[in-house]
């Protein structure tokens, strides 16, 4: 059961990351990898000053342990 999780998940993680290269125009999954570890570097960033990025963080963060098991097998 765990390993069709893991390929579930893995397809469904190449899915996420070739959407993302499409509505941002990126030129393909790797590119969209670096852009999703820019965005995240730049809501850190943000978030020492701006309330608004600190509240998608933390809500980023919260859903993503909630569901990490699914996320990360």
């Amino acid at each position: 059961m765990k390993r069709q999780l893991n390929v579930v998940t893995r397809r469904l993680v190449h899915g996420y990351l070739q959407e993302i290269a499409v509505l941002y125009s990126l030129r393909g999954k790797g590119e969209a990898v670096t852009f999703t570890s820019f965005v995240t570097k730049f809501l850190l960033q943000q978030s020492a000053h701006n309330v608004e990025a600190e509240r998608l963080l933390a809500l980023c963060r919260e859903v993503y342990h909630r569901n990490r098991e699914f996320c990360s097998a």
